[in-house]
């Protein structure tokens, strides 16, 4: 069987409390990662202004960018995606069933030098693969 047709129209929801770190770096990853027909989204339960600049820096040195400017945790958003994926943050998120969810314990970036993101962007990475694996096995 196909990877991409096991994961046709599968929605993956990266959320962290602000939205300006882990879960746009996972998200990004994903975005590169992920076969045709997985959607990508990411959000915050206390969005920031913007993501953190060390991100944006840690992100350019392997070719990519935020997801997006950081943005509100939306329920309905939740409850449409397949698999939700928290970041240890404490983050209140809505639980749906039939909704996956992962709970990633991940230091987050803020305020860490750009060394220490990038050793975050690697955990990061290796929890993204695993996860694809996961999806794609239906």
């Amino acid at each position: 069987m196909n990877v991409s047709d096991t994961t046709s129209e599968t929605t993956i929801l990266f959320a962290c409390r602000q939205n300006a770190g882990r879960s746009q770096i996972a998200a990004a990853l994903a975005k590169q990662l992920a076969p045709e027909g997985v959607t990508i989204l990411s959000a915050g339960s206390e969005p920031a202004d913007a993501v953190h600049p060390v991100v944006v820096e840690a992100l350019a040195e392997i070719g990519l960018q935020p997801d997006s400017q950081p943005k509100p945790l939306d329920p309905a958003q939740v409850k449409t995606s397949d698999w939700v994926v928290t970041m240890g943050c404490g983050e209140a998120c809505p639980f749906f069933p039939g909704v996956h969810y992962q709970d990633w314990k991940i230091d987050d970036p803020s305020d860490r030098s750009l060394e220490e993101v990038r050793v975050i962007i690697d955990q990061i990475r290796t929890r993204v693969q695993e996860l694809l694996v996961t999806v794609s096995q239906g």
